[in-house]
């Protein structure tokens, strides 16, 4: 065990105050996570000694216990034990030692040692909340496939197969994408509840970690490039850490970024606060009004050398001032011009928006909401609503999304324009906020590649229930599609 101790050492040099917790762990319970979680934030990195086969009170394998602390995401360094707690101690000179509340009052052998070189022993057995790290990081990057469920009769009456859309994900990557619209950065502050205040009917929380990930235009990008496609992402940020961010996660992804900077504004950002799995609140940084000319020129020059060897030019457009009605004309004569087929999603959350502005789109993609925005019509169905749509862009294929109802299809269909419904495929769902932007470029791309608008509205129904089964806007992948296309269903 010595050099074990030594090899910790090294290892969390500079990182001190090393925290050392030591248990039996034989199945990890709320407890445990609590002793932990609090452990882990006395100091700098954690350590758990798992203790032999042979101590009392031990009843699994100490490999299977070793593992167990090993997946808990708090902890640096989890060590198999085989020699008292005590004795490794002295070895390893932790800072601090934590030990649960119950021992407070009793003889400790570790005492004595950690006076002998200055260190102190800590008791607490935590507060009541409580969080494993690892359990948030799988709500942030795993797909549950368990809970998509794919619909038979809509691939029945359009005459084609589910496993038929195992062939599409890997053509994606012949595509060369180019995305313009507005960067936005999503920030995650996961919470634990604390109750409510005495004071005032407020809700109290208080944070445990928090994650960022890029949302708006440059996820589109993103996710175009997790499907594997060659994607240029094109727009205008702050001058500042977002900024930064947003650009290295793109790079990272392996998307082609050219952000020019705008004093005036900063990088849209979007801080979402939850807690059980819920968004309680949410707070916007942004400014909304329209890059100034000499901007919009720089945007089109980046943009039109991008065209010149371009499948598609997709907008994402937020409404955050990215793409001026001008500026907008100008990109899409230009792709016409080019023979470069262009799609488009223009969002109204907290902002409005007008999708019909992007004329002669090959696809747009409005909720209810943003289709009726746009027409100014809040009384008519849903079907009058789409062709009303249709023609009033140009558009050659208009798909509704209608969230927990799916959406409606309205394309055109042996010569004249045809409607079709499809559920939503995810019956529980995680984080709506993703939906949209995956089920955009899904079908967009497979439009592109010649496939017709009934099959690649299915197969981006299955990249938005894929998205939405996980916190946070991480970029589709491919494999993900085809895992779950050959995925029985529960």
């Amino acid at each position: 065990m010595a050099r074990t101790a030594e090899r910790i050492r090294h290892r969390l040099s500079g990182l001190q105050p090393i925290v050392f917790v030591s248990g039996n762990f034989n199945i990890l319970h709320p407890g445990h996570l609590r002793l932990l979680s609090f452990a882990a934030e006395t100091g700098g990195p954690l350590v758990v000694g798992v203790n032999s086969d042979g101590t009392a009170g031990v009843t699994m394998p100490q490999t299977v216990r070793l593992q167990s602390v090993q997946a808990i995401g708090a902890v640096a360094e989890a060590v198999a034990l085989s020699e008292p707690p005590e004795v490794f101690i002295a070895r390893l000179r932790p800072e601090i030692v934590v030990k649960g509340k119950e021992y407070a009052d009793r003889f400790n052998p570790e005492q004595a040692i950690v006076d002998s070189y200055g260190g102190r022993i800590l008791f607490s057995s935590g507060e009541v909340r409580f969080a494993s790290k690892a359990l948030l990081e799988r709500e942030y990057f795993e797909t549950q496939f368990s809970v998509i469920r794919k619909p038979t009769d809509y691939p029945a009456r359009n005459g084609f197969q589910v496993a038929e859309l195992a062939g599409i994900p890997p053509r994606f990557a012949a595509l060369k994408v180019v995305v313009v619209g507005d960067l936005i950065v999503d920030e995650y502050i996961n919470c634990d509840p604390l109750g409510m205040s005495q004071e005032d009917p407020t809700i109290v929380v208080t944070p445990i970690e928090s994650k960022r990930f890029v949302g708006g235009a440059g996820i589109v990008a993103a996710h175009a490039r997790g499907l594997g496609a060659q994607v240029r992402y094109i727009g205008v940020s702050g001058q500042d850490d977002s900024a930064d961010f947003a650009r290295a996660s793109l790079e990272s992804y392996g998307v082609h970024v050219e952000m020019f900077a705008d004093p005036t504004r900063p990088t849209t950002r979007k801080e979402r606060y939850r807690a059980l799995g819920k968004t309680l609140l949410r707070v916007n940084h942004l400014r909304q009004h329209a890059i100034e000319p000499d901007q919009q020129h720089r945007i089109y020059g980046a943009v039109d050398a991008a065209l010149a060897d371009a499948d598609i030019l997709l907008f994402a457009d937020f409404n955050y001032g990215c793409l001026p009605q001008a500026l907008v004309d100008l990109l899409s004569d230009r792709a016409r011009s080019l023979g470069v087929m262009m799609a488009a999603d223009s969002q109204a959350s907290s902002q409005l928006s007008d999708i019909s502005r992007f004329t002669g789109m090959t696809l747009i993609t409005p909720t209810e909401r943003e289709a009726r925005l746009a027409l100014r019509d809040s009384e008519a169905g849903l079907v009058v609503i789409a062709d009303h749509l249709q023609r009033a862009a140009r558009a050659v294929n208009v798909i509704i999304t209608l969230g927990a109802e799916g959406l409606l299809i309205h394309a055109p269909h042996q010569g004249r324009y045809r409607t079709d419904r499809l559920p939503a495929f995810n019956a529980g769902p995680k984080d709506v906020a993703g939906a949209g932007d995956s089920f955009f470029t899904c079908v967009a791309l497979a439009l592109r590649l010649g496939v017709d608008i009934w099959q690649a509205a299915y197969l981006g129904s299955l990249a938005a229930a894929c998205q939405v089964s996980r916190v946070g806007n991480t970029p589709l992948m491919a494999r993900e599609l085809l895992t779950e296309i050959s995925y029985p269903g529960p």
